[in-house]
């Protein structure tokens, strides 16, 4: 094998509750994370040389910075592989929305070089890897939709209703350190026991002040609150309801506002990458 397309897909934040700050300047949350679906798209070409070049359709990404260049780097190294790569990324997620996309791009790079590679290193140890690249990248290396803890890492699987999503995102950036560095940011949220997942109140402890910070963020949620009960992923800016069915989702998204860019995607119990990868055998 010298070629390996694989999905990179997206992830809502159903609820997120930050209960506290830590030492290290990161913060205890809970939430319940959704993949979706739908997402971005990385083929890597094998080379004979060691190597790694990243193309992409948004120019801005091709950077020493990307995550799915550090990513290669990163794994590369730890496996001490002679081989390089050629990764083009078809971007399509919208950046800074907290759909989770730079995050999925990486651990889909360390994924799919490690079956191109043939490094045969286990998921534990990828998931370890992605660790260090940022918080939600074990979600993506893992592949299911879970309730996680701890500054996200600490994940254990759930299976919920494979509902449809419509997610929208005003066209601003929302920057996910500024969120948490904020004075204003609820961090004292009581922690939901295992048992109260499905049944607590949802809502995102982010949402508030990201609203009060970027406007256009509060604008969209009362714009898509006209169609269903609706709230944010993540630090934003993207924000998301779900739709009984199909039609009634793209009829909403027909209607979108100048300004907002939106997308139907359908919740997945998981990811997408576990029968691409499988294919590859």
């Amino acid at each position: 094998m010298t070629q390996l397309t694989l999905p990179a897909v997206a992830k809502l934040n159903l609820f997120l509750h930050i209960t506290g700050r830590r030492t290290d300047g990161y913060h205890n949350l809970q939430t319940l994370f959704q993949l979706l679906d739908a997402g971005d798209e990385l083929t890597f070409s094998l080379r004979n040389d060691d190597s790694i070049t990243l193309d992409c359709n948004n120019i801005a990404l091709i950077n020493e910075q990307n995550l799915v260049i550090r990513a290669a780097r990163l794994l590369q190294k730890y496996g001490k592989c002679t081989q390089g790569c050629d990764i083009y990324l078809d971007k399509r997620l919208p950046m800074g929305g907290g759909l989770g996309g730079g995050s999925s791009d990486a651990a889909t790079t360390l994924l799919g070089l490690n079956k191109l590679w043939q490094l045969n290193l286990s998921i534990d140890t990828l998931a370890e890897l992605g660790l260090s690249l940022g918080a939600d990248v074990p979600l993506f290396v893992r592949g299911f939709t879970a309730f996680a803890q701890g500054i996200g890492e600490k994940l254990q699987p759930l299976q919920l209703e494979e509902k449809l999503y419509l997610v929208v995102t005003p066209n601003c950036h929302v920057s996910t350190a500024e969120i948490f560095q904020h004075p204003d940011l609820i961090r004292n949220s009581t922690p939901i026991h295992d048992a109260d997942i499905l049944t607590a109140p949802w809502r995102n402890d982010c949402q508030p002040l990201v609203e009060q910070l970027y406007p256009i963020v509060a604008i969209t949620l009362q714009w898509l609150v006209e169609y269903a009960p609706c709230q944010m992923t993540g630090t934003g800016a993207s924000v998301f309801a779900a739709f009984p069915d199909q039609t009634s989702a793209q009829h909403a998204l027909a209607q979108l506002p100048p300004g907002l860019t939106g997308f139907v995607a359908r919740g997945v119990n998981q990811s997408p990458i576990w029968p691409a990868l499988a294919d590859t055998e």
